[in-house]
């Protein structure tokens, strides 16, 4: 069958599950203990089933391939860079192992310690030579340090091998958002008093799009121009901002001093793709492909954070252009990360 193609589905292995205990209060902040321990049980349950009914709902509902990875925070969330090494070592087995189990509908993205960035360019490597998957996946930023209170981030001249790597390879890299670490919600922290804003609906992408600015502007970019990142929830806000972010990056007191030699937008048009997981926003959709192109944006549901069958429902009503909406549910992502579908 020739259907959608979804790019930021998420899966946990078996190995990873006690990770998940710390976040109960921020997935469910109104739930008593013993509804806590129930919702996590059953978003376990969601977050492991690969073959079961998450194939059934993408049969039922007219999706034809999903590229999985490792949930949030993952890897990143591991200040310890051995412990950290060996939970993506173990968690792409398992995935890889998984994938292979029905190549026709599942791919998958790698995780990646980003402790060590020659570390994890030769992670990147064995996982795309070796394992056969089709790119990486990053959580925001690399948690460090003994309290886990450190922050690395990747637009660092620190993080060239790596990005040395991706242009090698010619994979591209996910940059997926990640809850507040426990010292930013602290009382008196931004987040500590205010932990409603935490979560899908604001914090991520406050956080995530700070990253992604840094990232354009450090110029990595110009070192490794045929790098390709992939940023959610329609580029997780940063289209909408792309004219007035632009306006005063390239402002006379300011050009000349800037690391980057382009604009946001120059980055966003030649490195960066966007995609509509958890973002059902048609007239969002319609700007992002206005801004930087039909060709840079890509269609992604955000399993089992969203339903498939909303992110498929959602989807049919979409009124784009025929050839349009063929690029955005699926030949776009055939192109970019090289699958072995049928354009």
């Amino acid at each position: 069958m020739k259907g959608t193609i979804a790019i930021e589905e998420a899966i946990i292995d078996p190995a990873g599950i006690a990770s998940l205990a710390q976040w109960h209060s921020l997935l469910t902040p109104a739930a008593g203990t013993h509804a806590e321990s129930v919702t996590l049980t059953a978003h376990e349950k969601r977050l492991l089933d690969i073959h079961d009914l998450r194939l059934k709902s993408m049969d039922e509902h007219g999706v034809e391939y999903m590229l999985l990875s490792l949930t949030s925070p993952g890897v990143q969330g591991e200040p310890d860079s051995v412990k950290a090494e060996k939970i993506a070592t173990v968690a792409n087995d398992y995935l890889a192992g998984e994938c292979k189990k029905n190549p026709k509908r599942f791919g998958a993205m790698a995780a990646l310690s980003m402790h060590d960035p020659v570390q994890a360019a030769q992670e990147l490597k064995r996982c795309v030579k070796e394992l056969g998957m089709f790119g990486g996946l990053v959580n925001d930023f690399q948690s460090t340090g003994e309290d886990g209170g450190g922050k690395e981030y990747f637009d660092t001249k620190k993080y060239d091998p790596f990005w040395a790597m991706v242009q090698e390879l010619d994979v591209p890299i996910y940059f997926h958002p990640r809850y507040a670490i426990k010292q930013d919600l602290e009382p008196g922290t931004k987040y500590g008093d205010r932990k409603h804003l935490l979560g899908a609906a604001v914090q991520f992408h406050l956080d995530l799009s700070f990253h992604l600015y840094a990232v354009c502007s450090s110029g990595v970019f110009d070192r490794f121009p045929k790098v390709q990142i992939v940023a959610g929830h329609l580029g997780e806000n940063i289209p909408f901002n792309l004219w007035r972010a632009c306006h005063w990056y390239n402002h006379p007191n300011k050009k000349g001093s800037r690391p980057s030699k382009e604009d946001y937008m120059y980055y966003f048009k030649h490195n960066v793709y966007i995609t509509t997981s958890g973002n059902f926003s048609t007239p969002g959709l319609k700007f992002c492909i206005q801004e930087l192109g039909v060709e840079r944006c890509l269609y992604a549901i955000d399993t089992p954070y969203e339903n498939v069958k909303e992110g498929q429902d959602w989807w049919k009503t979409v009124d784009l252009p025929g050839d349009q909406k063929e690029m955005v549910e699926r030949t776009n992502a055939i192109r970019l990360y090289k699958l072995p579908l049928e354009e």
